[in-house]
């Protein structure tokens, strides 16, 4: 019985070697326990990078959203003006009708709405497209060429139809007559 409590004996022995052997393999855990870590930290990388993606994401959603609601409130009218231009037209044509008399009390009541309905233009943020020069066809729709003597090609003779804008958009352009050189007459027969 002494012999198991003498710590001499071989099974003591033993034991002491077994309690040896799990502090060799300690370092091998820890060694084990640092790819954990690193595995931790890369993960950590990658959803701050998606966390700052997601950020940047959002900041441009943000500004989209915004650009696109002032936008839709600067052009809100933009359909009415479509739609109300034909009835300027039909008026203006009313007014060269009236312009026979220009001390008829028609032609002044005609001459008070026509000065109104372009001021309310105005202040929608409407202009006239300009007609005078030269074409451009992102500004001008050109309906007919005509000759013209002075032999000065693609400037606009005159305007069929008025063309507006709102804004920096175009809501509809101006019908114009552009000139064109004449044609030299062909020669008789040789």
């Amino acid at each position: 019985m002494q012999a198991a409590n003498d710590p001499n004996t071989t099974p003591d022995n033993t034991d002491t070697a077994v309690e040896i052997e799990p502090t060799t393999e300690a370092p091998a855990q820890e060694t084990t326990a640092l790819d954990p870590w690193e595995e931790l930290e890369a993960e950590a990388a990658k959803w701050k990078e998606i966390s700052l993606r997601t950020a940047a994401e959002m900041e441009n959603l943000r500004k989209r959203t915004t650009r696109e609601r002032e936008d839709a409130i600067r052009y809100a009218n933009q359909r009415l003006l479509e739609d109300l231009l034909p009835v300027i037209d039909n008026f203006e044509m009313g007014m060269l009708a009236a312009a026979q008399d220009t001390k008829s009390m028609i032609y002044i009541g005609m001459d008070m709405v026509r000065k109104q309905l372009n001021e309310f233009l105005i202040s929608q943020g409407v202009e006239e497209i300009p007609t005078t020069g030269n074409f451009d066809p992102n500004l001008h729709d050109a309906v007919a060429q005509e000759e013209c003597a002075a032999g000065e090609e693609g400037r606009v003779l005159r305007v069929t139809r008025r063309g507006f804008r709102l804004r920096d958009r175009m809501i509809r352009p101006a019908s114009v007559v552009v000139s064109k050189v004449p044609t030299p007459a062909e020669g008789g027969e040789a």
